[in-house]
């Protein structure tokens, strides 16, 4: 085992930003639906608002950020080792079995991780975006008058838009528990807090790439 520093300091700040937005963005979507009454139905669809149009900014900071670092290879999927790790998952971790796949600086995800956060960013959260988008500008105003998006079915892109939230929420759930089942319950939450890990890494060639990113961020 070794103490790498896996995690850099922008992809833990957008991991924090992220879950801290989404998990906002739920509260408040949820108390517009009348499930709940916090901040009230105004203050609730304002700080929603807010919250989406940030979350957005994120996301496009982080879209520049994953490929002028090269970080979206790690989100290229692969069926090596994918039965294994679903295995792993349904019954090897409840039975102390090895993990199936070994993280490095160069692949910090395994086959099962690549195709959830590849299917996170390339539909869940767009699909959230843009009909949270078309839903809340479909009537905009334009000279002295309110124009509207021809949507034909304005509440079928409501449902469209909980659905995803729900799918949200079941992700985060799967998520939070997942974090516990490292070398210890709390090693892997303190890997995206100080941007170390220890992992299993016998390759000079990571322990290279290590030294070069803590320099070029120091």
């Amino acid at each position: 085992m070794k103490r790498v520093y896996i995690y850099k300091s922008f992809g833990r700040f957008w991991h924090w930003a992220q879950a801290f937005l989404i998990i906002f963005l739920i509260l408040t979507g949820f108390e517009i639906h009348g499930s709940y009454t916090f901040f009230g139905f105004e203050n609730a669809v304002h700080y929603h608002t807010n919250a989406a149009y940030a979350y957005i900014i994120l996301i496009i900071f982080t879209i520049f950020w994953h490929f002028a670092t090269g970080e979206w290879v790690q989100y290229v999927p692969t069926l090596t080792n994918l039965k294994k790790q679903a295995e792993y998952y349904l019954f090897g971790i409840f039975r102390n079995a090895p993990h199936p796949t070994r993280k490095t600086l160069l692949s910090k995800l395994n086959p099962l991780q690549r195709l959830v956060y590849l299917g996170l960013k390339i539909i869940l959260i767009p699909l959230m975006v843009f009909s949270g988008l078309l839903y809340l500008l479909y009537r905009f105003p334009q000279g002295d008058k309110i124009n509207s998006i021809k949507i034909c079915c304005l509440s079928t892109l409501g449902y469209i838009h909980t659905i995803g939230a729900f799918l949200l929420i079941a992700f985060l759930i799967a998520h939070l528990y997942l974090i516990t089942t490292g070398h210890t319950i709390f090693s892997n939450l303190n890997a995206m807090i100080t941007g170390y890990e220890e992992i299993d890494d016998d390759k000079d060639e990571d322990v290279t790439i290590i030294d070069k990113e803590k320099a070029h961020e120091n």
